[in-house]
């Protein structure tokens, strides 16, 4: 740490003798950031300065899941759209429906089907632009390969003729939901199994009818947009009629999302093909791209399942400080790349914060409380950064209760659920590079 001594910005507060009452520090297994540092009688009653470090290396990079897991979760997601950087994002959804009951009237006749696909608010890219929604029949069993889960990699056949199409251009925040006329041939097809018993349990129907898949068209280049699960918001609707004596009387069935399975039979695929040449080179979990290969910057990426990756080699080099000292308080700072975001491309208030080992297998999250934060103070000066408190966790770094090969990443903490990237600042970036921020007691010096 000697070398970095004449880099440091110091605070001296000397106190000759007497008492200091001093609370500046959390300490705590589970909550890293609202416990309390109480001084003893140790650091009371000597010498103390506070020294102010913005110098300490961190190490920046970026690194990718294998795959992650899209079977739980909380939205329907279905588009495409290209990005200059993270290349073609496409996500397409994969799910199981069952009919609320298997009986319809014997004097009953058919009339149409249709798909409604109900909103929930989330959007990513542009939203101007038209999207297309393709409607196949899946002809494979809905069920996991190796495990419970299905992963954004996951695939799943199905047959090439649509069951419905639609182009629309998407109000995901003005409008409730949309409706696709699904082909004749197929809705009557399933009223007539029904209504002659040929189907009259949940087994035979998933025998019969394995599924839906929704898909973008493949020269789609506007938005990805996210669609309720609920039973509610999201159904097929099969209309047919039966006359009395005086009129026709119209009536509907209607057949849900199947949430009753477990594993539930549902997934979102979501891909990104030919993105910038240092994305391309991270190949499996292991690797890590370095900021200093790829423009000094590091890169997030949910659905996908990149993260930038956050290390602090040099954290033991506080121990070369003369004196007995303590960490007081940490934060990082974490700075967007500018102009790499925009009204369609957004910044997020929060990300996630996790713990991953030498090998990126994630071990914990960080806290119920750490979250990388975003600070727009200085918005109209286009200083805008994330912040995140981890006092606590570097202590451990450099007392040895946690492995030096440990490192944090961050995610968005719905990132299975959303296709939102990030282009951060990484290290060697001058004055815009990531920042970690200690003040450090020092005492007992002499």
């Amino acid at each position: 740490m000697k070398v970095f001594l004449n880099k440091l910005r110091a605070l001296y507060i000397i106190i000759v003798g007497g008492f200091l009452a001093f609370v500046a520090y959390s300490c705590s297994d589970d909550i890293y950031n609202d416990s309390e540092f109480v001084a003893g009688e140790t650091f009371t009653d000597s010498n103390i300065r506070l020294i102010l470090i913005d110098t300490l290396t961190v190490s920046t990079s970026t690194m990718k899941f294998d795959s992650i897991v899209t079977s739980e979760s909380t939205r329907i997601l279905l588009g495409k759209y290209t990005d200059t950087v993270f290349g073609t994002v496409t996500a397409s959804s994969y799910m199981q429906f069952l009919p609320e009951t298997y009986t319809i009237d014997s004097e009953a006749v058919f009339d149409s089907i249709v798909m409604v696909l109900g909103y929930d608010n989330y959007y990513y890219n542009d939203t101007l632009q038209k999207n297309t929604i393709h409607i196949k029949k899946i002809n494979e069993s809905l069920k996991p390969e190796n495990d419970d889960y299905f992963y954004n990699t996951s695939k799943i056949g199905y047959d090439e003729d649509d069951l419905g199409f639609f182009e629309y251009t998407p109000r995901p925040l003005a409008g409730d939901s949309i409706t696709i006329k699904l082909i004749d041939d197929f809705g009557n097809e399933v009223f007539s199994k029904l209504q002659e018993k040929d189907i009259v349990n949940i087994d035979e129907y998933r025998d019969y009818f394995k599924g839906i898949g929704l898909l973008p068209d493949d020269v789609d280049d506007g938005s990805v947009i996210g669609f309720s699960k609920s039973s509610e918001n999201t159904y097929m609707r099969l209309y047919y009629s039966t006359d009395t004596e005086y009129e026709s009387e119209q009536d509907y069935l209607d057949i849900q999302i199947d949430a009753t399975t477990t594993p539930i039979p549902f997934f979102n695929s979501i891909t990104a093909d030919d993105p910038i040449t240092p994305l391309q080179s991270l190949t499996d979990s292991k690797t890590n791209l370095e900021s200093a290969d790829s423009n000094n910057q590091s890169y997030i990426q949910a659905g996908i399942g990149i993260a930038m990756r956050v290390q602090f080699p040099s954290i033991k080099s506080l121990y070369d400080i003369p004196g007995s000292g303590t960490i007081l308080d940490g934060t990082l700072k974490i700075k967007p790349v500018a102009q790499s975001y925009n009204d369609h491309l957004k910044l997020r208030d929060t990300l996630a914060v996790y713990v991953v080992d030498q090998n990126n297998e994630l071990t914990e999250t960080l806290s119920s409380t750490s979250y990388a934060i975003l600070n727009r103070d200085n918005q109209e000066f286009n200083d805008i950064y994330y912040e995140i408190p981890i006092s606590y966790y570097l202590e451990e770094l450099q007392l040895n209760d946690r492995d030096i090969d440990d490192a944090l990443i961050l995610l968005p903490p719905d990132y299975n659920s959303t296709v939102d990237r990030f282009i951060l600042n990484g290290n060697g970036n001058g004055e815009n590079e990531t920042v970690l921020e200690l003040t450090y007691g020092v005492y007992d010096e002499d």
